[in-house]
């Protein structure tokens, strides 16, 4: 991941947060995963990085969402 990418997770309070890589604090905050989401998705598109959301019971990646940073596609 580069330090523009971002993560959607729940916090031990329940709230659901989209925090870019390495920043010291979340950049959105909401009652469900999916407002986290889509907000976290609108400041990715922006950036041209990716989006790992990770599932609230333990915290492991359960999709990746990707803005702009892949790979040239290749034929076949």
């Amino acid at each position: 991941m580069s330090k523009d990418d971002y993560n959607v997770y729940q916090g031990d309070d329940g709230q659901w947060r989209g925090k870019r890589q390495g920043a010291s604090r979340a950049s959105v905050t909401s009652s469900t995963q999916q407002g986290a989401f889509e907000q976290t998705r609108d400041l990715a598109q922006k950036r041209g990085s990716e989006v790992s959301i990770h599932r609230g019971d333990n915290g492991q990646i359960r999709a990746k969402h990707s803005y702009g940073n892949d790979p040239e596609s290749t034929k076949g």
